[in-house]
């Protein structure tokens, strides 16, 4: 059994990250560390837990008892905890925060795409694993960089639900002002933009075009819907076929011949892609379940390749359409 902890308990990622690793077969799960909650019962915050846990918040960290350790923390922290603690050499490591997404010389952690980058994850000790807006627009995009089609500004226009927000309530993450209602925030400026282009870099190395990123929070909880359009000149079929090749050893990517929709992958670690061609723009649409795909689905996945386990092991989830 890999012996798992978790540091940062309290938000959304690790609720959906506590239920993952409760139920998966090979993972027991030792510690799950708030100071803030320490000492009570993770269902009095993760309500949904309810009869899968006794278990108790503790503001301990016995890292001689784990394998591998998930950081759910702010962005920000996860350095500052790493600079202030020694942590066994031997120990795995799993960001959840944009802490070291950004590759430097300067730390050891491994971009955790796994479409992108599964050899070097299986051998790494430290994941940092991407954002939900990245991982959506990333794989929508991924497979037009490796056959260096990407000769054009990208466009995206993609709607989140109002768990990316975090769980702390704000302005703009209130249900009375969320519901019936939708807005465009850090329009072309979104952080995630960072990670997206280092990707794409490393598989067409003279890509220099803009990526135009219009992000909206939408009036749901979960999911994130992006519509990507760019210049192609090949036929739809041509496309479909190079996305078909790219992810034939990706388990959670669909290339679907449908039109799809967000309830689709809600609660799964799919993603759903679905191409059109209408005159001389290939649009691509990509849905994903920003806690799952995007956030700890993702990062279970990372922790299976890390340990040799099977991709889809306490991953078989099945969507919630109704």
């Amino acid at each position: 059994m890999i012996k798992a902890g978790i540091i940062g308990g309290a938000g959304y990622t690790a609720g959906e990250l506590i239920r993952l690793l409760i139920n998966h077969p090979q993972v027991e799960l030792v510690f799950v560390n708030s100071t803030s909650n320490a000492g009570n019962k993770l269902t009095d915050v993760h309500g949904g837990l309810l009869g899968e846990t006794d278990m108790l918040f503790t503001d301990q960290l016995p890292y001689n008892k784990i394998d591998v350790l998930f950081f759910c923390t702010a962005h920000g922290d996860t350095k500052k905890f790493l600079e202030a603690n020694e942590i066994p050499s031997n120990l795995r490591l799993i960001d959840l925060s944009t802490d070291y997404r950004k590759e430097s010389s300067e730390h050891s952690f491994v971009y955790g795409l796994p479409e992108l980058n599964k050899n070097e994850i299986k051998k790494a000790s430290r994941i940092a694993n991407p954002g939900c807006f990245a991982t959506a627009i990333q794989l929508a995009l991924l497979p037009l960089a490796k056959a260096q089609l990407l000769n054009s500004e990208v466009h995206v226009n993609a709607i989140t639900g109002s768990t990316g927000a975090g769980v702390k309530p704000g302005a703009t993450s209130h249900f009375s002002w969320r519901e019936n209602n939708i807005s465009v925030y850090k329009a072309f400026e979104h952080q995630h933009l960072t990670e997206i282009k280092q990707s794409l870099l490393h598989l067409q190395h003279n890509f220099s075009e803009d990526i135009n990123f219009i992000p909206v929070r939408g009036n749901f909880t979960r999911g994130i819907f992006a519509s990507v359009y760019l210049n192609f000149e090949e036929s739809v079929e041509y496309a479909e076929k190079l996305y078909l090749d790219y992810y034939k050893e990706s388990p959670f990517v669909i290339v679907s011949d449908k039109n799809p929709d967000l309830k689709q992958v809600v609660n799964t670690n799919k993603c759903v892609l679905y191409l059109e061609k209408h005159g001389n723009k290939l649009l691509i649409l990509s849905c994903i379940d920003n806690l799952v795909k995007g956030a700890s689905g993702q990062a279970v996945h990372n922790m299976n390749l890390m340990f040799g386990l099977s991709e889809k092991e306490g991953l078989a989830l099945k969507a919630s359409a109704f």
